[in-house]
């Protein structure tokens, strides 16, 4: 019998697939931040809230009005697990007191690196999320065998450098796939 390694996802990207039913992940993209034999954990980068950053430093810091720029900064909906907990994607660089480095991509819990994008010092780009997506050991294998999900590999162009709305179908193209041309019915061949 031959010893078959596991595939892992971390650094790649999750598209759900038409017959996703679960509310919290239909139509969605998540980034994949760790996948290992105990489990993953992902964050949802395609479901801007109408919170903003600006709201957000009113209760971190009310004592400062926020700079005007940070009321266009959304925060999107990581997930549905510690919907309190923040998370920010980033491109490598900048490392703030709780800075895990992903290849090329960061990814910094705490608050300093939102103050320092409120104060224009923070990282040029990045992707504020409340919660993230999390998936108990075997559970993401199975819902792949599922065919609950398509991968991609991770793409800071769609992340970046494309609007939240646009992601998903971003993140199918790269793959050649159009999503609105897929079967709500799953089927194992």
């Amino acid at each position: 019998m031959k010893n078959v390694a596991p595939s892992y996802l971390k650094h790649h990207f999750l598209i759900a697939m038409p017959n996703m039913e679960d509310p919290n992940f239909a139509q969605t993209l998540t980034y994949i931040v760790e996948h290992n034999a105990n489990g993953a954990m992902g964050l949802v980068i395609n479901r801007p809230q109408e919170l903003t950053l600006a709201d957000v430093l009113e209760q971190l810091r009310p004592e400062e009005l926020a700079p005007v720029r940070c009321q266009s900064i959304r925060i999107h909906s990581g997930g549905p697990v510690q919907t309190d907990r923040g998370f920010v994607l980033h491109p490598s660089g900048p490392v703030f007191q709780a800075t895990v480095e992903l290849g090329g991509l960061s990814l910094s819990t705490s608050q300093d690196i939102l103050f320092s994008i409120a104060d224009g010092n923070g990282p040029e780009k990045s992707l504020i999320a409340l919660g993230y997506a999390g998936w108990d050991a075997g559970q993401l294998d199975a819902e792949m065998a599922a065919n609950a999900w398509l991968t991609c590999p991770f793409d800071p162009a769609v992340l970046f450098e494309t609007d939240s709305e646009q992601r998903l179908q971003a993140a199918a193209a790269r793959l050649g796939v159009n999503l609105s041309l897929l079967s709500t019915q799953a089927g194992h061949a």
